[in-house]
């Protein structure tokens, strides 16, 4: 829909370079970054690359906020990229040569697998043997424990039998000797019986036999 007969002024536009506003500049002092961007970093090679701190960039001493710059996080950036393919390179060479390595490396991979099962075989032999030879020194030592425990009971039997046997005897003894006296003892009154008799013939409290 147009309206006709309707006129709107045109509102200039202005740029800011017509306007009078100073620029500033700000100095910043160079930076001395490790040379890692557009570097080709040879994967078989250990050498840690260290890690910048954005606030606090080598080469400055003063630490300020103005001095994280896109330098630094592209130099930790370019840092964890490195990284990620190493271990993606130290991944991937290790099923490798068995699937597309030549005939030397898979032969190489294969004899690499024999000697690590044999050293498991081996180590879990000698685990094996260990272990029966502590369980035979352990039964070993259980049966001279029984062995001893065994023998120090005969003793023990032994020594009651022993004490046991003495004390019969010797409770023998004092019966006979105590059967002995009395026999005597007997005797005595009965001799003893007979002589009242002899001189008083009656009986007459009846004591007397």
């Amino acid at each position: 829909m147009s309206l006709k007969g309707v006129s709107l002024p045109s509102t200039p536009i202005t740029t800011f370079q017509d306007m009078g506003i100073p620029k500033r500049r700000y100095h910043a002092p160079p930076l001395c970054l490790p040379p890692l961007a557009n570097v080709v970093v040879s994967h078989s090679t250990n050498m840690a690359v260290p890690r910048l701190n954005p606030l606090h960039p080598p080469g400055v001493k003063r630490r300020t906020v103005s001095l994280e710059t896109m330098a630094v996080h592209q130099h930790n950036h370019q840092r964890v990229l490195t990284m990620q393919q190493k271990e993606y390179y130290r991944y991937h060479q290790g099923w490798r040569r068995p699937f597309y390595g030549t005939a030397n490396e898979r032969e190489e991979y294969r004899k690499e697998i024999r000697d690590l099962l044999k050293k498991q075989m081996s180590e879990k032999w000698a685990v094996q043997r260990e272990r029966i030879s502590s369980q035979s020194l352990e039964l070993e030592a259980q049966m001279e424990s029984d062995r001893s425990a065994v023998k120090q009971d005969t003793e023990q039997q032994r020594a009651r039998a022993l004490f046991l046997r003495n004390y019969r005897d010797e409770n023998k003894k004092l019966m006979e000797t105590r059967w002995q006296e009395n026999r005597l003892t007997r005797s005595l009154e009965t001799l003893k019986e007979r002589e009242l008799l002899q001189y008083n013939p009656i009986n007459w409290s009846g004591t007397l036999k």
